[in-house]
């Protein structure tokens, strides 16, 4: 019953998640934010096992932290070389005994092209660059959506309102509330929280 919603635009990339932390139709939490920033430019959204998700964003975050120590934060790792780590790890742990169950958006911005990136994983360790992505439930309600309203000029006002669009369809359709979600917006000057 969890949502990820993604959007990049001419010089955005939007990621939205729910705010309940759910198990089947339980809400366990109101208030959880399943988001981590990884750097200035790149963001991490991610719905699965709770337990796998924390644990496994945790360890990305650290593993990405790390990188820009060892390397003075001379260079910092742009989101398509985080998405390829991140998808190597989740193979990785695919093929072990105890393989994390997580479905993940990577979105940010290139500060060396200029441009924003979102990139769409999930638990068997597929990857995709993408205009837009969902996760959850809401795949089901808001892909036809952004098909129809988005394309790759979109301003940030209104990709705030094409994700309001599928905000307003998910309250509309889904039979348990989501709790509303939170939106972080990545561009050249890093990341912002906006309120929703």
């Amino acid at each position: 019953m969890e949502v990820l919603l993604g959007i990049t635009g001419k010089d955005f990339t939007i990621i939205a998640a729910s705010k309940a932390a759910m198990r089947g139709v339980t809400i366990l939490k109101a208030t959880d934010n399943k988001t981590r920033v990884l750097n200035e430019h790149t963001l991490l959204a991610y719905s699965g096992e709770s337990g796998d998700t924390v644990q496994f964003a945790e360890y990305i975050q650290a593993n990405v932290q790390l990188y820009g120590m060892r390397t003075n934060r001379t260079s910092e790792l742009n989101p398509a070389a985080i998405s390829s780590f991140v998808r190597t790890e989740l193979a990785r742990s695919l093929r072990s005994r105890k393989p994390y169950h997580v479905n993940l958006l990577i979105g940010g911005f290139d500060t060396a092209t200029d441009k924003p990136e979102l990139y769409w994983l999930d638990y068997l360790a597929a990857k995709a660059k993408v205009p837009y992505a969902a996760h959850g439930y809401a795949q089901y309600y808001c892909l036809s959506i952004l098909d129809k309203h988005h394309h790759p000029d979109i301003t940030l006002e209104d990709g705030r309102r094409l994700l309001r669009m599928c905000v307003e369809e998910l309250v509309k359709r889904m039979p348990v509330d989501f709790k509303g979600v939170y939106v972080q917006v990545v561009t050249k000057d890093g990341i912002e929280t906006v309120d929703y």
